[in-house]
């Protein structure tokens, strides 16, 4: 037995008394030589693709790679907090962790927001609205759950409440990583 507790190790920990975690510098994008990426059937809308979706694309490529990771980690470490805390705002230093994750995603989704909000829709022969640039919808949609996130941290609510957006996040992160999309 006592084998079998060694080798799994520790259990993570919540504590709503953790210090709040560090605002996160403002990101800025620079230079880089990454392209798109044309797979199938992407190859069939790249004559759709402009300037303004590329540069939305590479800038937010470089935020991803660059900070997604330390804000997830923080969204996740809040959550099971508040829930350690039984959803309690006023335990420990869960306004403070609030406060500070909150700024951290709204500073997320205020660099995300002219990237994201420049990406050309199209519509397909069917009317079906789709971006012709490779992982276009991963990251329109990744934007548009932080921003949930953001809203439902500030409005205090549940990490049961916010918790759904802040899964979604997640999964539309997942297909980016996946894609290789920011690889380069």
């Amino acid at each position: 037995m006592a084998a079998a507790s060694i080798a799994i190790g520790s259990p993570a920990s919540a504590d709503p008394s953790d210090p709040p975690p560090p605002l996160m510098p403002e990101f800025v994008p620079t230079a880089s030589n990454w392209a798109p990426q044309f797979p199938y059937p992407y190859d069939q809308t790249r004559k759709n693709v402009t300037d303004a979706d590329i540069n939305a694309e590479r800038e937010m490529c470089q935020w991803f790679n660059a900070r997604y990771h330390d804000l997830r980690d923080q969204m996740d470490k809040f959550g099971f907090n508040l829930l350690q805390a039984n959803n309690d705002w006023t335990v420990g230093t869960i306004q403070a962790q609030a406060d500070n994750v909150a700024t951290n995603v709204e500073q997320a989704v205020a660099f995300l927001t002219p990237r994201t909000t420049a990406l050309t829709i199209s519509q397909d022969f069917a009317g079906d609205m789709y971006f012709p640039i490779y992982q276009g919808e991963p990251f329109y949609r990744l934007w548009q759950e932080l921003s949930n996130v953001g809203v439902g941290i500030r409005a205090r609510n549940t990490a049961w409440v916010y918790g759904p957006s802040q899964q979604r996040v997640k999964r539309w992160a997942s297909q980016i990583e996946r894609s290789r999309v920011c690889d380069q």
